[in-house]
C-alpha cells in the first residue's frame, strides 16, 4: 500500500511539474551537442563520464570507443561549441578536474587476464599530456576530493562476461588507488577479503569522496560498499549493499507492458555511489550480474537502509512511455548519479541507461521527493552539475550512426523559474493502481464530438498486447486516461502492426495494420468495436499485394456514409508497381467491398534517405497527410504536414494509371521538433484534428528500442 501511495504521489508530481502556476523551479534542456563534432572523422565516438572545469565553462567527457577525451565550450550554455579532442593511447574510462588539469583513467589492458592502465594528467588549456602514472590494473571510476589534493581510482580488472557463465571469480583481483596530487605518488589499497560474495575477487566500480576525505567504493558484482580513509589509505568500514524485493514490475520480454510481476531478494549490485553528507550515501542499483532491483537506495555509512525506491523508477518511466520492455531484465537500469546543491536544496540525479531518463529528486533528509524526469538522449552514462551556473549536463553514450540512428550527445539543462517542458504526454494509473504502460504511438484520430479527446494506437513493438489509448489532450501534459487492448475471440490479437486508426461512425474504429509477409503479418484493415474486439478483417486485394513491400499502411481516414463510406489508407513508400516518387492512397468502400486508389507525389529525398507517408486524417475539405524522411538529428530534412483537396480523392481502378493528387504544404514540423532543444526526432507518425479543428501531432518513440524514448506531443492550433 505504501508503494502505491508513493506512485500516486509521483503521478501527481509529474502533472504538477509541468503545470505552470504550480511550478516554482524546473530543469529544462537548453541544448544538445553531438560529440561527433569533436571527432568528425571517427567511425564511432561516445560521451560516457562527464565533468566540468572549475569555472563551469568547459565540459570534458571520456570517449572510450574513440580513444580520447572531448572538450565542449559552454560559455554560452544554450549554444555549446566543439572545443577540441585529445587522443590518448588506450581507452579512457573516467575523468576528474582539479584546477587547470584533467585526471583521466585510461585502460590499456591487453586482455582480461593481463589488465593494465594509467592515470593521465592533461593540461586543459593546451590539451596536452603533462604526465602519466601506471596504475597496475584496469581503471574505471576516477574522483577528486573537495580540496583537490587527492584522486581516487577504482581499479576494476573487469570480468569477462563471455567466460563460462560470466561470473566470479575471475582473477586478477581489483583494488583502489589513491593519488596524492602534490607529491604525485600512488597508494594501493587492498580490498580483497571484505565482501561476502567472492571476496577474493573484488570488482571495484565507482568512487566518491565526502568532505572529510573519506572514500566510498562500490564493489558491484560483490554487492559490497567499502569506506576508506583517503588520507591514511585505511579501510574503515565495509557492508553489504543488501537485497531488495520489488512488486508490480514488468519482468517478461514478451511484447506487452504488464506491471504484474515481482522479484524477491535481488542483490542491489550498485554501480555509482555518492555521499549525501558525512553519514549517508546514495547508490544506483544497476545490478550488473545477478542483480536487477531497478532502483536507487540511500544507506547510512554503516549500511542501514534508510530509503529504497523500489519500483518507482520503473513506474515513472512507464507513465512517460520510456519503459524499455524489449530489454527489461534490469528495468530502467539505474547507473549514473550526481548530487548537488542548487540554492538551499540538495538534489539527487539518477541516470537511467535503458529508459534514457534522468530522475530528479530532492534530498529531504528522509525519503527523497520526486521532482521531475528529464529526457536525455540515448543511454545516459554520466551527469555533472554546475550549481554556480544553474546547469547540469549529461553524457549519453550510444552511437547508432552506423545503423542510421543518431550519434552520442552531451545535453545541457538549466534550472529556471517556471514550468517543465517535458513530459508532454503521460499516462494515468489503471484500476489496480499500476501505470498504464505505453510507448510507440503510431497513429491517432480525434473524437467526433468532444474537443481535445484523441484515440491513438501502438505499433508492433507491443505485438502481444496491441492497444488503443484514449488521450485527454486538454491536460498539461496530455494524459492517457484509458488503454483498450485489441482482441480477437477474447484474447489479445496477434499478428498486428497497427499504424492507423479512424472512427467508424458507430462508436468503434477502423484500424490499418502494416503487414510483413516475412513475419506472417498480413496487410489488412480491421474493424473493431468500442471495446477493441475485432469484428471484421479486410485483407488487401491481390491487385495491391502483387507489388508488396514491407513499408505498407501508415494511416487511415474515413469519408462519407452508407454506400459512399470510403476508407483512405496511406501507404508509406513506393511498392513494386508504383512510379518512383509516388505512393498509393488506397480507397476501400465497405458497403461494396471494392478497392481503388489515387497516387500521391512524394518530395525528393536527400542522398541516402527515403521519403514516405506517416499519417492521413480528414477534416473539412481536405485530407491532411504527414510526409517525412527517415533521417534523425542534424540529417533530418523533411518532417511536414501537407493537405490534399478532397475533390482530388477520386479513386481509379487498381492496375490502371492512377490520378495524381495535388498537395500544398501546411506546416514544417522541424521547428516544432527542435523546440525542446534535443536532436530532431525522426518519426512524426500521428496527426489528428479534433472537433474544434485543432491539430495535434505525436512522435513514435520506437518503444525505446535504439531510441531515446522521448515522445513529443504538441498542438499546431486550429486549421
Amino acid at each position: 500500500m505504501l508503494a502505491q501511495k508513493r506512485l500516486v504521489a509521483l503521478s501527481a508530481a509529474l502533472l504538477l511539474s509541468t503545470a505552470g502556476a504550480h511550478a516554482a523551479e524546473s530543469f529544462n534542456r537548453i541544448a544538445s551537442f553531438p560529440v561527433a563534432l569533436n571527432a568528425p572523422d571517427a567511425e564511432a565516438t561516445s560521451s560516457e563520464i562527464i565533468t566540468a572545469s572549475e569555472d563551469g565553462m568547459t565540459l570534458i567527457y571520456s570517449d572510450s570507443p574513440g580513444g580520447g577525451i572531448g572538450f565542449v565550450d559552454i560559455t554560452e550554455p544554450g549554444a555549446p561549441k566543439p572545443a577540441g579532442y585529445l587522443p590518448l593511447e588506450g581507452e579512457p574510462t573516467s575523468v576528474a578536474i582539479i584546477g587547470d588539469k584533467a585526471y583521466v583513467g585510461v585502460n590499456t589492458s591487453e586482455s582480461y587476464t593481463a589488465p593494465s592502465g594509467k592515470l593521465v594528467i592533461v593540461d586543459i588549456a593546451t590539451q596536452s599530456v603533462d604526465a602519466e602514472h601506471a596504475l597496475g590494473g584496469q581503471p574505471d571510476s576516477v574522483a577528486r576530493n573537495k580540496d583537490g589534493t587527492l584522486i581516487a581510482i577504482a581499479i576494476e580488472n573487469e570480468r569477462d562476461e563471455e567466460l563460462g557463465d560470466g561470473g566470479l571469480p575471475q582473477m586478477p583481483a581489483g583494488f583502489l588507488v589513491i593519488f596524492d596530487v602534490e607529491a604525485a605518488t600512488l597508494k594501493t589499497v587492498d580490498v580483497t577479503g571484505l565482501a561476502d560474495v567472492f571476496g577474493e575477487d573484488p570488482e571495484p566500480e565507482f568512487v566518491d569522496f565526502n568532505d572529510n576525505d573519506e572514500i566510498a567504493l562500490t564493489l558491484q558484482e560483490n554487492n559490497t560498499i567499502v569506506v576508506i580513509d583517503g588520507k591514511t589509505a585505511e579501510v574503515t568500514g565495509r557492508f553489504s549493499a543488501g537485497t531488495a524485493s520489488v512488486s508490480d514490475v514488468d519482468t517478461k520480454r514478451d511484447g506487452a507492458l504488464r506491471f504484474e510481476g515481482s522479484m524477491s531478494d535481488v542483490p542491489r549490485e550498485p554501480d555509482s555511489v555518492k555521499w549525501l553528507d558525512a553519514d549517508r550515501i546514495v547508490i544506483a542499483n544497476e545490478g550488473d550480474w545477478n542483480g536487477g532491483s531497478r532502483g536507487f537506495s540511500i544507506l547510512s555509512r554503516t549500511g542501514e537502509v534508510l530509503f529504497d525506491s523500489g519500483n518507482e523508477l520503473d513506474h515513472t518511466a512507464a507513465t512517460l512511455g520510456h519503459y524499455p520492455e524489449h530489454r527489461n531484465k534490469k528495468g530502467v537500469e539505474p547507473e549514473g548519479l550526481e548530487v548537488a546543491t542548487f540554492g538551499d536544496t540538495q538534489y539527487i540525479f539518477v541516470a537511467e541507461e535503458r529508459s534514457s531518463l534522468i530522475a530528479v529528486y530532492k534530498d529531504t533528509g528522509a525519503d527523497p521527493e520526486f521532482v521531475q524526469a528529464l529526457p536525455s538522449g540515448i543511454s545516459p552514462e554520466g551527469v555533472v552539475a554546475i550549481p554556480a551556473r544553474n546547469l547540469i549536463a549529461t553524457a549519453n553514450e550510444a552511437d547508432l550512426r552506423e545503423d542510421g540512428g543518431v550519434g552520442s550527445h552531451v545535453m545541457v539543462y538549466e534550472m529556471t523559474d517556471g514550468e517543465a517542458s517535458y513530459p508532454q504526454l503521460v499516462s494515468d494509473l489503471d484500476a489496480d493502481g499500476r501505470p498504464i504502460g505505453w510507448a510507440a504511438i503510431s497513429g491517432a484520430v480525434a473524437d467526433a464530438e468532444q474537443s481535445g479527446l484523441l484515440y491513438a494506437v501502438s505499433d508492433s513493438v507491443f505485438h502481444a498486447q496491441p492497444a488503443i489509448y484514449t488521450i485527454d489532450a486538454t491536460a498539461m501534459p496530455a494524459r492517457i486516461i484509458k488503454k483498450t487492448v485489441i482482441t480477437r475471440n477474447g484474447d489479445a490479437a496477434q499478428k498486428l502492426d497497427v499504424e492507423g486508426i479512424t472512427l467508424d461512425g458507430e462508436g468503434g474504429f477502423w484500424l490499418a495494420s502494416e503487414g510483413d509477409s516475412a513475419k506472417l503479418v498480413p496487410h489488412a484493415l480491421y474493424h473493431v468495436d468500442a471495446d477493441g474486439a475485432i469484428q471484421a478483417e479486410v485483407p488487401f486485394p491481390a491487385a495491391v499485394l502483387g507489388g508488396e513491400k514491407r513499408f505498407g499502411a501508415e494511416g487511415i481516414a474515413r469519408t462519407g456514409e452508407g454506400d459512399d463510406e470510403t476508407l483512405w489508407v496511406a501507404i508509406q513508400r513506393e511498392w513494386g508497381d508504383d512510379p518512383v516518387g509516388q505512393v498509393k492512397l488506397l480507397a476501400y468502400k465497405p458497403a461494396s467491398a471494392t478497392w481503388g486508389a489515387v497516387a500521391y507525389p512524394l518530395e525528393t529525398p536527400a542522398e541516402g534517405a527515403w521519403v514516405g507517408l506517416s499519417e492521413i486524417t480528414i477534416h473539412g475539405d481536405f485530407a491532411y497527410i504527414v510526409e517525412r524522411d527517415n533521417q534523425i538529428g542534424d540529417k533530418a530534412a523533411l518532417k511536414a504536414l501537407y493537405r490534399v483537396p478532397l475533390t482530388d480523392l477520386v479513386s481509379a481502378e487498381l492496375g490502371s494509371a492512377l490520378p495524381v493528387v495535388s498537395k500544398e504544404l501546411v506546416r514544417d514540423f522541424i521547428p516544432d521538433l527542435a523546440a525542446t532543444n534535443g536532436y530532431v526526432l525522426d518519426k512524426v507518425e500521428s496527426f489528428a484534428i479534433d472537433a474544434d479543428g485543432v491539430g495535434y501531432a505525436i512522435t513514435d518513440n520506437d518503444g525505446v528500442d535504439d531510441a531515446s524514448g522521448e515522445t513529443m506531443f504538441w498542438s499546431i492550433g486550429a486549421l
